[in-house]
């Protein structure tokens, strides 16, 4: 017999199946050799080897290869995948092994393996593997491993391993590893690792590591690391590490090396501060090291040195060198001196 002819009869079969008649292979199938296993055409519930279907209903599970036209229907939440997935928009309960969607990928709960989609795909539960998609990926649970997506990112529980974006990367929890996004990323608990972001980044709660942000970063408790703001840098608690901004930096409590453009505030700075405009310590705050700006504005206590056009300090351990140096709880005749202050 020749195999040509016998290929040509198959092809022909396959598409008169999935294509016309896409009812009668929701609910029948047709299976050779075995009804377990070898090739199946139509809704076959429980089969291993090469399955073609128009739309999966109520499926047990498929190892092998799976080519269907059409996303499942709900019924087919708890279908078990394992092989290769195929079609405009494959899916399942859990999709493991590689899937291709022409337009997307759909998983009830989890999917891991490598997952390309030429539009977007999204899953119930988390994402783990290598994927792919043309604008946008989103899980409600964990995303875990190398992810690319045209547009954005996002997992409603922890994003972690290596994700590169066009727009956004962001974390219902804790973002963590090599994050790379042209506007912005965010993490409503912690953000650590390596973050590159266009626009900005933030956290609600730390933000730990090697952040480099167009504009700004923001934390609702803690910045540590190496941080790089094209604007300003904020946290509701501390900054600490090697700190870089464009413009300010603004926390309770900034410690390490920090250089503003403009402006550094916080109750309590140690270590050394470098700003262009000023440099506050607010009320019953304390400066412990060295603070250099235009205007040195210390509300409270300066252990260290000042350097600056002007410095002002309610109490002075320590030494200022500008034009003019007040220190408001000094000696009468050394409250306001020029060139130099001291007060041990």
């Amino acid at each position: 017999m020749n195999p040509y002819r016998i290929i040509k009869n198959l092809a022909a079969i396959i598409t008169l199946v999935l294509f016309c008649l896409p009812g009668w292979a929701a609910s029948q199938s047709l299976e050779v050799p075995s009804a377990k296993w070898g090739i199946s055409i139509g809704n076959s519930p429980a089969f291993t080897g090469l399955r073609f279907n128009y739309r999966d209903n109520h499926v047990q599970y498929v190892n092998g290869i799976n080519v269907t036209i059409w996303q499942p229907f709900k019924e087919n939440q708890p279908a078990e995948i394992q092989g290769i997935s195929l079609g405009l928009l494959p899916g399942g309960g859990n999709l493991t092994g590689i899937q291709l969607g022409l337009v997307g990928i759909a998983a009830n709960k989890n999917v891991s393996g490598i997952s390309v989609a030429v539009v977007g795909f999204g899953a119930g539960g988390s994402v783990t593997g290598i994927s792919l998609s043309g604008i946008g990926m989103g899980t409600g649970g964990d995303v875990k491993g190398l992810h690319i997506a045209g547009i954005g990112v996002g997992a409603g529980g922890n994003v972690s391993g290596i994700t590169v974006s066009g727009i956004g990367v962001g974390g219902g929890k804790n973002v963590t590893g090599l994050n790379f996004a042209l506007v912005g990323i965010g993490a409503s608990e912690n953000l650590s690792g390596i973050t590159l972001a266009g626009i900005g980044a933030g956290a609600g709660g730390d933000v730990t590591g090697v952040s480099l942000a167009g504009l700004g970063f923001g934390a609702g408790k803690n910045v540590r690391g190496l941080t790089i703001a094209g604007l300003g840098v904020g946290a509701g608690e501390t900054i600490s590490g090697v700190t870089f901004t464009g413009l300010g930096a603004g926390a309770k409590k900034i410690q390490g090396l920090t250089i503003a453009g403009l402006g550094i505030g916080a109750e309590h700075l140690a270590g050394v501060h470098l700003a262009l405009g000023n440099i506050r310590v607010l009320q019953d705050g304390r400066l412990c090291g060295l603070s250099m700006s235009g205007f040195n504005y210390i509300r409270g206590t300066q252990n260290g040195i000042s350097i600056g056009l002007i410095n002002y300090a309610y109490r002075l351990k320590g030494m200022q060198f500008g034009l003019i140096n007040i220190v408001r709880d000094n000696p009468k005749l050394r409250r306001v001196l020029p060139l130099l202050n001291f007060n041990f």
